[in-house]
C-alpha cells in the first residue's frame, strides 16, 4: 500500500516535464533554420518563432511509459483553453499563430484526437465536428469550460482554430533527446567527443533558459546563436585545440598567500614575490591542475602529450635561468640573488605565452599554472626562481612543518 501512494503522489514526471522543456526546445531549434528563435514558458512551453514572425506555440507533455490520448485527456484541453486565449488576443483569423501538442503518449485509435496527428485525412470542418461531438459526452468541468468558450467562436473560427493545430504523438522522451541531438546535428564533431560537446553545449544552453525564465534575457534564444555556440564548442575538440572550461573557476578556501604550505607558494615567498601575485599564482595553479584533470577524464591529450609539455616547460625554463644566474657566485648578495629569481619568474608568468601545449591553446593559466605545477613537486622541485631555493629547500620544508 505505501508503494501504491508514494507512485500515486509522485511528482517525478512532473519534475522530468519541467526539464523536458529546455532539453526539447535545444533539439527543435537545431532541427529549424537559423533563422527561427525560440521562448520558453511565454505564452506556452515553447514558442518557436520563424522569420516571418510565424509563431508556433508547443505543449510538450512528457507522460508514463504507455500512457495514452484519449477524448477526454486533459492533457489536450488545458492546451486548447491556452491556444483559445491566444488566438482571440491576436486576432482570430488574422493571427499567425499555429499551435502544436508534442506529447511522448499514444493518441487512442478510437480517439477523434487522431484527427489531429499528421497524415490525418480530416478536414477543418470534420475536426470541429469530431470535437463538438466529443464536448458532448464531456462530464468534467474543465472540458465543459473549453466547450463554453469554444461556443464565443463563429463557426468559420472554430473552423481556422482548429485547423491550426497539430499532435504529435510518441515523442522522444527527456533521456532519449541527447542521442538523437549528437547523432543528428553533430555529424562535425568527431564521434568521441560528441557527449562532451553535448554537455558543453546542454550547459551554456540551460544558462540561457534560467536567464530567459528569470527576466534577465529579454531576447529569445536565436538558432543562429546556438549554431555559433556549437561549432565554437566543436572547435575546442579538434587536433590542435583544446577546451578551456576553468578560466572563472576559483577554490572552494579562498587564496592565502601568507600561510598556504605548498612548496610553489613558498618558492614565490622566498623571491619576495607581493600578495596580490602570489594570490593570482594559486588561481593559476588551481585552474591548470583541475584543467588538466579535466582533459584526462575526458581523454583529450595523447599518449605522453603531458609529459613532453612539462619537458618542454623545463628546457626553456633551464635556458633561461642559465642566462640570468651565469654571473652568479658563491658570494653574490642575496639582493642580486633575488632580482634574478624575480626575473626568472616574471619571464614565466609574463613572458612564456609561446609555450602552447597545443598551437591554439592559448589561455595563460595553462602555462602559468604549468610552471607552478612543476615548481610545488616534492621532494624536489622541477624548477625553481631562487638561485639558492635547491639548497634551501630542505631547511625551508622543515620549518613548514
Amino acid at each position: 500500500m505505501a508503494s501504491t501512494i508514494s507512485d500515486r503522489f509522485s511528482a517525478g514526471e512532473q519534475g522530468l516535464g519541467y526539464l523536458y522543456q529546455g532539453r526539447f526546445a535545444l533539439l527543435q531549434i537545431l532541427k529549424l533554420d537559423e533563422s527561427n528563435s525560440v521562448f520558453i514558458e511565454k505564452d506556452d512551453d515553447v514558442d518557436l518563432v520563424d522569420a516571418n514572425g510565424r509563431k508556433t506555440l508547443g505543449s510538450l507533455k512528457h507522460r508514463a511509459v504507455g500512457n495514452r490520448l484519449t477524448d477526454l485527456s486533459t492533457d489536450f484541453w488545458k492546451s486548447v483553453r491556452i491556444w483559445l486565449a491566444r488566438y482571440r488576443r491576436d486576432g482570430g483569423v488574422q493571427s499567425n499563430l499555429r499551435f502544436f501538442l508534442f506529447t511522448t503518449s499514444t493518441v487512442g485509435s478510437t480517439s477523434f484526437l487522431q484527427s489531429f496527428t499528421p497524415g490525418a485525412s480530416a478536414t477543418a470542418l470534420s475536426r470541429t465536428a469530431l470535437t463538438a461531438a466529443a464536448l458532448a459526452r464531456a462530464t468534467t468541468e474543465l472540458i465543459k469550460d473549453v466547450g463554453a468558450e469554444l461556443r464565443g467562436l463563429s463557426d468559420a473560427e472554430q473552423d481556422d482554430f482548429f485547423s491550426r493545430i497539430s499532435i504529435f504523438e510518441e515523442g522522444p522522451r527527456i533521456d532519449e533527446l541527447p542521442a538523437l541531438i549528437m547523432e543528428h546535428h553533430m555529424r562535425s564533431v568527431r564521434r568521441e567527443f560528441r557527449l562532451h560537446v553535448f554537455e558543453r553545449l546542454e550547459g551554456w544552453w540551460n544558462d540561457q533558459v534560467i536567464n530567459l525564465l528569470a527576466g534577465k534575457r529579454k531576447e529569445p534564444l536565436a538558432g543562429s546563436e546556438v549554431s555559433d555556440k556549437l561549432s565554437a564548442f566543436a572547435d575546442e575538440y579538434k587536433a590542435d585545440n583544446l577546451p578551456i572550461t576553468f578560466q572563472r573557476a576559483v577554490p572552494e578556501q579562498a587564496p592565502d598567500a601568507e600561510t598556504d604550505p605548498r612548496l610553489f607558494v613558498m618558492q614565490l615567498r622566498e623571491i619576495g614575490i607581493s600578495t596580490t601575485r602570489i594570490r593570482m599564482a594559486i588561481l593559476d595553479y588551481y585552474r591548470a591542475f583541475e584543467q588538466r584533470s579535466a582533459w584526462a577524464r575526458q581523454q583529450l591529450l595523447n599518449a605522453d602529450e603531458m609529459e613532453l609539455y612539462e619537458d618542454r616547460l623545463i628546457g626553456e625554463w633551464s635556458r633561461y635561468k642559465e642566462i640570468l644566474f651565469e654571473d652568479l657566485g658563491p658570494e653574490s648578495a642575496e639582493t642580486k640573488l633575488l632580482a634574478a629569481g624575480k626575473e626568472l619568474y616574471k619571464w614565466a608568468e609574463m613572458e612564456s605565452d609561446h609555450l602552447k601545449i597545443r598551437e591554439r591553446v592559448t589561455e595563460p593559466y595553462v602555462i602559468r599554472g604549468g610552471f607552478h605545477i612543476l615548481a610545488n613537486e616534492r621532494p624536489a622541485p622541477r624548477v625553481h626562481w631562487h638561485p639558492r631555493f635547491l639548497e634551501r629547500v630542505g631547511a625551508l620544508l622543515g620549518s613548514a612543518e
